[in-house]
């Protein structure tokens, strides 16, 4: 009788083991499947790929480079340089373009002007022989403060600044409103293309001036 007892409470016994297994089957399952603290941090990091630090383009800091230009000296009709610094571009007529539009910008230093700055840089190309042609809007005409000497300035200071900045520019001519002009203010021939001339910089030596040939004395009456 004893045993039967004993066998019937071990029954019990292991019938109530197996019960609290089914219950609690769950509650284990997601214990031994749950993921150790870091790990799943740690495939992260592995499978992502390196922060950029910056997208294609975003934030590239613009290409600069250092310009010479031609500015009136304060103290003498003479030109000065001044250096500054502008966006590069690989073409050339749009590099020659932005020299001259920070020309009508004027001087950074007190310089004097040598555009008036109403102008505006219509276009400006260069030709495969090293001839720069430079459009100017009517304003560098129209508001031009005249005298031969201020014309001088204005066009070499446009002239320099470009054959000085590009070895490839030979020779620069100015248009004014889509056409050739015959001078900006009277003085200066804008027909032909104009190459450097640095004698304009205050300090150097004034440019020869041209001695017209002696008149050739008549020949003798001949003879009565």
């Amino acid at each position: 009788m004893r045993a039967v007892r004993a066998n019937l409470l071990t029954a019990l016994g292991l019938l109530a083991l197996l019960l609290a297994i089914v219950l609690t089957a769950p509650r284990w399952s997601r214990l031994l499947t749950r993921t150790v603290p870091g790990e799943e941090a740690g495939e992260d990091v592995a499978a992502s790929p390196a922060p950029v630090e910056a997208a294609e383009g975003e934030g590239e800091a613009t290409q600069k480079i250092s310009v010479k230009l031609f500015f009136v000296a304060p103290d003498q009709p003479a030109l000065l340089i001044e250096d500054r610094e502008v966006t590069y571009s690989a073409d050339l007529a749009t590099q020659a373009r932005t020299v001259i539009e920070e020309l009508v910008k004027g001087s950074q230093k007190g310089l004097g002007a040598t555009l008036a700055p109403e102008t505006r840089v219509i276009d400006a190309f260069v030709t495969a022989d090293g001839i720069a042609y430079v459009d100017l809007s009517t304003e560098a005409a129209a508001k031009h403060a005249g005298g031969s000497k201020n014309e001088l300035l204005t066009v070499y200071s446009v002239v320099n600044s470009l054959t000085s900045n590009f070895p490839a520019v030979k020779r620069v001519q100015i248009l004014v409103d889509n056409r050739q002009a015959p001078t900006l203010a009277g003085h200066v021939d804008l027909t032909r293309p104009l190459p450097s001339d640095l004698t304009f910089l205050a300090g150097s030596a004034p440019s020869p001036v041209p001695v017209p040939p002696a008149a050739s004395a008549p020949p003798p009456a001949p003879r009565s």
